[in-house]
């Protein structure tokens, strides 16, 4: 399967705005050949905690990566603020998850949760945790997704090893701490035997945190299949799901795996 990560800026709590740029990013990854698109961290809005910024389940993110699935019969993910559904409940009076929403050509729709609210820049009082992880069988390739800050606890990647051939991870991971997103997303590869890939954005956040991009796809053996550098562009890569059975085979450690 042909993997597509969409290194992009995002404009400031402006839906419309980015939905009017990511499209035609969408478009032309789909025309190389990516079966699977993906897009950032809160795509749709950048990393606002401004109270009130979350929208529906199936709001206008979620809308949006269903109607590009639907268009170029390509599966299509990112995360946004989202609002769950809650029975005799006020929706618009709770926090919101921070959901990646992962829409498919034929109508289908899959949700994770990002489990770790970054606390260090106060998410988790604007945000609610999600409660595990999520995998999504694709075309034969067992993918699961996390989000940003979720790459430093490897317990949870660890946990759903067995049953993954593929992590994703979306982020809004800033420059001052490149370096951790980079040897993090090897580590998480290395350690469960699994392609990791990592699309994270580039420019200035409306708080004045700056992103440096580095997205890329890691393969089961830690080996960098592609890599971006701070500008805006395209990551592919070709990943197999054999190729992760044949690394485990071949080096059996996680069956040596405590805890």
């Amino acid at each position: 399967m042909r993997i597509a990560a969409v290194q992009h800026d995002i404009v400031w709590e402006d839906r419309e705005a980015n939905f009017a740029r990511l499209a035609g990013q969408v478009a032309r990854a789909a025309a190389a050949g990516a079966e699977l698109v993906l897009l950032t961290e809160t795509f749709s809005t950048g990393f606002s905690m401004t109270p009130g910024i979350g929208e529906p389940e199936d709001g206008p993110s979620a809308r949006f990566l269903a109607a590009r699935a639907a268009e170029h019969g390509v599966w299509v993910g990112g995360s946004c603020p989202e609002i769950a559904p809650l029975d005799g409940g006020e929706d618009a009076e709770r926090l919101p998850y921070n959901s990646f929403v992962l829409a498919g050509p034929d109508g289908t729709t899959h949700r994770y949760r990002k489990l770790h609210p970054f606390s260090h820049g106060g998410e988790h009082e604007r945000f609610r945790a999600g409660e595990g992880p999520v995998t999504v069988t694709v075309g034969g390739l067992r993918i699961t997704p996390f989000i940003c800050y979720d790459l430093r606890f490897a317990d949870v990647f660890w946990r759903a090893a067995p049953d993954t051939d593929l992590y994703v991870v979306v982020a809004n991971w800033p420059a001052a701490r490149r370096l951790h997103w980079q040897a993090l997303l090897q580590a998480r590869a290395i350690e469960n035997q699994a392609y990791v890939v990592g699309c994270n954005r580039v420019g200035t956040a409306g708080d004045g945190t700056e992103h440096a991009g580095d997205s890329r796809v890691v393969s089961p053996m830690g080996e960098l299949l592609a890599t971006a550098a701070g500008a805006e562009t395209l990551v592919l890569a070709d990943v197999d799901p054999a190729e992760v059975t044949a690394t485990r085979d071949r080096f059996r450690f996680l069956a040596d795996r405590r805890g």
